[in-house]
């Protein structure tokens, strides 16, 4: 159900969009409030998140590894014992 002025809570005012130059001061604003990281703090997260992905890629290609082996595996040993060999 969609609410309607008429619906809205009393004494509480629908919020007003703001324009385009007030929105740009309002980033703005807020950018300032950021704390940026030091160049040696970026080269040092940088290489933390490079080694992690490096790790995880190499976890999921032996992960794929094994699997393929397994399945490999699976359908060479029920393959062979039903008379017809498969194709490959």
């Amino acid at each position: 159900m969609t609410q309607t002025n008429a619906d809205a809570k009393p004494g509480k005012e629908p919020q007003r969009r703001t324009g385009p130059v007030t929105f740009t001061r309002q980033v703005v604003g807020e950018l300032r409030k950021v704390r940026w990281p030091t160049r040696r703090e970026l080269i040092t997260y940088t290489i933390v998140v490079i080694v992690f992905v490096v790790i995880m890629v190499g976890y999921v290609s032996l992960l794929d590894f094994g699997f393929g082996e397994a399945v490999t595996w699976l359908y060479g040993t029920l393959g062979s014992s039903g008379g017809e060999q498969a194709p490959f």
